[in-house]
């Protein structure tokens, strides 16, 4: 870790990406209402505690996801769904266009660290990570087991890519 990177301070969107919840409690604005039974969401704004400014429930709509993430003013989004192999799955399609730059080895670097989890089926996940107007967005798998692999990854590396993000390196 770099000297800078210690005291680096950022801010957190959480979005969940799914049609069953947004069905079941329609928009969802706001940490304090994020839904029961959104344990990968709850897990993701738990893990950066008061860091995270905005949690957004939206559909598998390529629209609403890009609204997720344009509007955001925070330094960082992390969302979770979507991400997987089934036509209703756009979360990359709605993200990858709006980015700067793409972090390949995040998705590398989860993938691997899937694999150690669960095999070959480590390949269905497109997850994947950004640059976006000076901001870093991830987009990981729905699943806890496979936010708590992003998260570990993530934790260890957003302060460093935030200040290569703000050119500061």
């Amino acid at each position: 870790m770099h000297e800078h990177d210690v005291a680096l301070e950022y801010t957190v969107r959480v979005v969940t990406v799914s049609t069953s919840r947004f069905e079941k409690y329609g928009r969802v604005r706001g940490v304090e209402n994020i839904p029961e039974d959104d344990g990968s969401g709850r897990l993701i704004a738990e893990s950066f505690g008061e860091r995270v400014r905005e949690y957004v429930l939206v559909p598998d709509d390529v629209q609403e996801i890009r609204r997720a993430v344009i509007e955001s003013e925070e330094d960082v989004v992390v969302i979770t769904g979507g991400t997987g192999l089934n036509p209703k799955d756009v979360t990359i399609e709605a993200v990858e266009p709006l980015f700067d730059r793409k972090i390949d080895g995040f998705g590398e670097i989860f993938r691997l660290e899937s694999y150690k989890e669960v095999g070959f089926n480590a390949l269905l996940s497109r997850a994947t990570a950004g640059i976006v107007d000076g901001r870093v967005i991830f987009c990981l798998p729905g699943s806890k087991n496979a936010v708590r692999t992003g998260l570990e990854i993530i934790h260890s590396v957003v302060t460093h890519i935030l200040s290569h993000a703000r050119g500061m390196r």
